[in-house]
């Protein structure tokens, strides 16, 4: 969901580089439209299309409004300082500009300063409520006599801004960022005057430095070596000894408020003052051979003004310092929208270093055989016809309509339905194929550039992605990630020289990954210090920027992984692999404060629905329902937001929110909010979903897919984020103790996948693989088949075979290799209970086992069927005596299964979780394993299969 109202091209022939010189693309022009490969976008604005404009329709072109220092190409949107350019609201000026810890706001007599620290709170603990700390003018900064027009803009970095005023006599020149207490200023024409909200405070003043408190904050002003400051009333003022730089510093919050402590902080800061920063920019490493581990430096540039200083004083926001590597803050913090910013200084660089914990084209369906298997294909098949919905016209609703029929096409691969799974990828073809194509004449379902804002725009727009830029990120995600699915079963589709170059230019337009691409700006919609995205295109607020649809945002970025990893370019997966990371750390802070510590402690919520420059709100744009306020950050739920459930107990805290709030169990978003609550308590959101399936469907949701993500997450348990893995596509899960690995191939040749743990898995081309069952993805060769009858089952058990490996034989052996299918039979537990308890099981052991433990855990996949029976549950026991005398060391005793009247193998593995362990694995010397299969509930008895079936992994080297 959205914001409020929610070159004339390249010339003929010229060839745009893609993916770092991996993929190269030709792009001609014509009357009407730039050909790119198969594709193209208008270079003519449609009939009755609108353009992006600032205030009124006078600013289509935000070039006059910046000076001829400022970088060329295309300038920077949906930014924290975007109001300076845009000048929505304000047609000379800007709202006020929240940078943290320092807030601005440019008038025509220089900057408006602000550091508050004390939030304003509205609303309440149940319903509609917000946290703001809002801009509230503690002094001016500027020139004395300044009187200037309009505010242009001189320059810009990645997280910093320099505005420019002048009125034809004095000119003054700021630069102010993120994460910097320190503005930096130069001047013509006059004295630096600043201008305090009351009579100052002077705590000291001598020479060259003053410090002084004004609004409630301690600020220090350096003017140059042999200046000096005059007080008089409320200004305060300095001839900068004819040099025309100065700065001026917020101190932050500290221990001792004493003259002394400020006097050493100031004199400690002032090392600094003239080294100015100047600009500043971001560098990533992912190195997925480093157990996926992602690298950020942020770097700053400074001009020494005087002096030789390079260093520089920054302050850190949480999801920076918690990462924070090689660096150590000093003790005082500031007070921040976003919680505790902590200080370095004396610094020209810091770096952060994260784990990406993978993301995955879909979660595996572990789960679906026998009678949920027919209704997950029940589900299937009534989406078939209409996979998107009737989604659409415009670029959102089309979006979500694609985003719909591509979870349908991977569930329909998994359990190998084609029919449904070729009428989605069919109709995810068709819509992707005729927008990225602009005929001549056309005004409908296409993209125009537009370089004048340098972006690209669907038409028909909506919620203001056309006038105001915003949601770009949101609404090309969904096509993105659809293409993405679309490339891995029609490779040819998603080329250079078919569709895979405009798909770029998606990618580009939101959130451009090339820096020597000038046509757009680079990371448009991510705020590279803020560690999120923001969604309004002009920021222009009295409280800054905006963004509720975090999740939409992470959308945009695992698509650009799932893109980047089909096509092999590593250049758009890596930059996706930066934001997804990056963002997901950020969410847990600013939108969930999972820590209880960034929030303000009067608030009274556990999340916000939207992040504003200067707060946060439990609100949308469109609705006051808690459902919809606490959902809109969850959905679309796709393999790719794992990360909502990066902190289980906190899923169960966000949930019980919501309930509290709306005065019961959800009402409308039931499948977004449980497939949520499925990462922190998955068996009671299938069970949820069991009670009540009649239910609405979200817009971008299906039956088919609710219900596999809840059934499947039943079986897999929550995410397990203490394992990493060597490859983007991964993710590990655990249930009651055991551990499911999952690994996706979505390339032509077979692949092996190695967790932090050691385990191992080999995934064949186009295929998902995991250690606790089967999962059918047929990739450009199509699905596999459910087994569906007994006694033979095809394929072979995901346990893989191996030194470790053991099969259940008729004999009541366990062989190292595999025999003849075949099957011996499990008593019922006629009408008792044995839960925990072997009754008559059937047994399987081997001896004279000789092994190394290698610190995991056991596995198995045991091939069970009930046939028509009602209500058995069949249950596992595996013992270990590592020495063979007779005596168990380990024994585990797991939950039983529950299996179905439908007839055919179901698969019984450790993912159902141990009900009971005793002892200690170790190594075996001349030991013994015994496995026991019993019926703990029910009336009849149950067939197990044998020889190439039931087959146990053991924790051994």
């Amino acid at each position: 969901m959205s914001s409020p109202q929610r070159r004339r091209s390249i010339a003929a022939g010229a060839v745009l580089a893609l993916a770092s010189g991996l993929l190269t693309v030709a792009i001609t022009g014509t009357a009407d439209a730039a050909v790119v490969g198969a594709g193209s976008y208008a270079e003519t604005l449609p009939a009755g299309a609108a353009l992006p404009n600032g205030c009124g329709a006078l600013t289509t072109n935000p070039r006059q409004y910046v000076t001829a220092n400022a970088p060329s190409g295309a300038v920077p949107t949906n930014d924290w300082w975007s109001s300076l350019l845009f000048k929505r609201t304000d047609c000379s000026y800007s709202e006020p500009l929240h940078a943290h810890p320092l807030s601005f706001d440019p008038s025509a007599g220089g900057l408006g300063v602000s550091y508050t620290t004390t939030p304003t709170i509205s609303g309440t603990a149940t319903g509609v409520g917000e946290y703001h700390y809002p801009y509230q003018q503690d002094l001016l900064v500027g020139v004395a006599g300044l009187n200037s027009p309009d505010v242009k803009v001189d320059g810009w970095s990645d997280w910093t801004v320099t505005p420019y005023w002048s009125d034809g006599a004095r000119t003054l020149k700021a630069t102010i960022g993120h994460g910097l207490p320190f503005s930096y200023y130069q001047v013509t024409g006059g004295n630096a005057q600043l201008t305090t909200a009351g009579t100052p405070s002077v705590w000291s003043n001598s020479g060259n430095v003053i410090g002084f408190t004004a609004g409630g904050s301690d600020y220090v002003a350096y003017a140059p070596s042999g200046a000096s400051w005059a007080v008089s009333g409320t200004s305060i003022t300095s001839a900068l000894a004819g040099r025309g730089y100065f700065s001026v510093a917020v101190l932050p919050t500290t221990s001792s408020t004493s003259t002394a402590a400020k006097q050493a902080l100031a004199s400690s800061y002032g090392t600094y003052a003239h080294a100015h920063v100047t600009g500043t920019r971001i560098a990533y490493t992912y190195s997925p051979n480093s157990n996926n581990a992602l690298s950020t430096t942020y770097s700053f540039t400074t001009t020494a003004r005087e002096g030789s200083a390079t260093g520089t004083v920054v302050s850190l926001y949480p999801h920076q310092w918690k990462y924070l590597s090689g660096s150590t803050p000093i003790a005082d913090t500031y007070v921040s929208a976003r919680g505790a910013m902590k200080v370095l200084t004396g610094v020209s660089s810091f770096r952060t270093a994260m784990t990406f914990r993978g993301t995955l084209p879909e979660i595996p369906g572990v789960g679906n055989s026998g009678a949920d298997l027919t209704t997950l294909n029940n589900y299937l098949s009534a989406a078939q016809a209409n996979p998107e919905d009737n989604r659409g016209p415009d670029t959102y609703w089309t979006g979500k309509g694609l985003g719909r029929a591509a979870r349908i096409a991977e569930i329909a691969d998994q359990v190998g339905n084609t029919a449904v799974r070729t009428s989605a990828l069919a109709a995810i073809k068709s819509r992707l194929t005729n927008w990225l194509t602009a005929s001549s004449g056309e005004s409908q379902s296409l993209f125009y550039y537009n370089a004048n804002w340098g972006t690209l725009i669907g038409y028909p727009a909506s919620y203001g992605s056309d006038q105001e830029l915003n949601d770009h990120h949101f609404h090309y995600g969904y096509y993105i990630a659809a293409a993405a699915t679309l490339a891995r079963f029609d490779p040819s589709w998603a080329s250079s020289g078919q569709y895979g170059g405009m798909i770029d230019l998606l990618i580009r337009d939101a959130n451009n990954y090339d820096r020597n691409d000038t046509r757009f700006p680079y990371l448009r919609d991510f705020d590279i210090y803020a560690g999120h995205d923001w969604a309004s295109g002009h920021g222009s607020f009295g409280s800054g920027n905006n963004q509720e649809s975090s999740s939409e945002g992470m959308n945009f970025a695992n698509a650009l992984i799932q893109w980047g990893q089909v096509t092999g370019n590593t250049a758009v997966r890596d930059a996706g692999v930066f934001i997804y990371t990056t963002q997901a750390a950020a969410i847990q802070e600013y939108w969930f404060d999972s820590s209880d510590t960034n929030f303000p402690a009067a608030f009274g919520h556990s999340t916000v629905g939207m992040v504003w420059g200067s707060g946060g709100a439990y609100a949308t744009w469109f609705t006051a329902d808690p459902e919809m306020i606490q959902g809109i950050n969850m959905l679309p739920v796709t393999g790719g937001h794992l990360y909502l459930g990066y902190n289980p107990s906190y899923v169960t805290t966000n949930y019980n929110e919501l309930v509290r709030n709306n005065g019961g169990a959800p009402t409308v978003w039931q499948d977004i909010l449980w497939e949520f609550l499925a990462l922190g308590n998955p068996d009671q959101a299938l069970a949820n979903f069991r009670a009540n399936n009649g239910f609405t469907s979200e817009e971008g949701e299906s039956k088919a897919h609710t219900f596999h993500w809840l059934r499947n997450l039943s079986a897999l348990g929550t995410v397990d984020t203490s394992v990493t893995a060597n490859h983007p596509l991964t993710a590990t899960f655990v249930k009651n103790g055991a551990r499911t690995y999952v690994a996706s191939n979505v390339s032509s040749s077979p692949i092996t996948v190695t967790f932090s743990t050691g385990t191992t898995l080999t995934v064949p081309a186009g295929k998902t693989a995991t250690t606790g069952a089967w999962v059918w993805t047929g990739g450009s060769g199509g699905g596999g088949t459910q087994p569906t009858t007994s006694p033979t089952p095809s394929p072979t058990p995901t346990v893989p075979p191996g030194a470790a490996s053991r099969y259940l034989t008729s004999g009541g052996g366990l062989n190292g290799t595999a025999t003849g299918a075949g099957s011996v039979s499990v008593s019922s537990a006629g009408g008792g209970n044995y839960d925990g308890t072997p009754h008559n099981p059937a047994t399987f052991t081997a001896t004279g086992v000789t092994n190394t433990y290698n610190g995991g855990s056991t596995a198995f996949d045991l091939f069970v069927d009930a046939g028509t029976g009602v209500g058995n549950g069949t249950q596992v026991r595996v013992s270990y005596d590592l020495t063979g005398d007779g005596t168990a060391d380990r024994v585990e005793t797991y939950r039983y299964f529950a299996t179905d009247p439908v007839g055919g193998y179901e698969h019984y593995t450790q993912a159902a979780g141990l009900v009971s362990s005793s002892g200690a694995l170790g190594d075996l010397r001349n030991g013994t394993v015994r496995v026991e299969v019993w019926n703990a509930i029910g009336n009849g008895a149950s067939t197990l299969g044998v020889g190439n079936q039931s087959i146990i992994r053991l924790p051994l080297s």
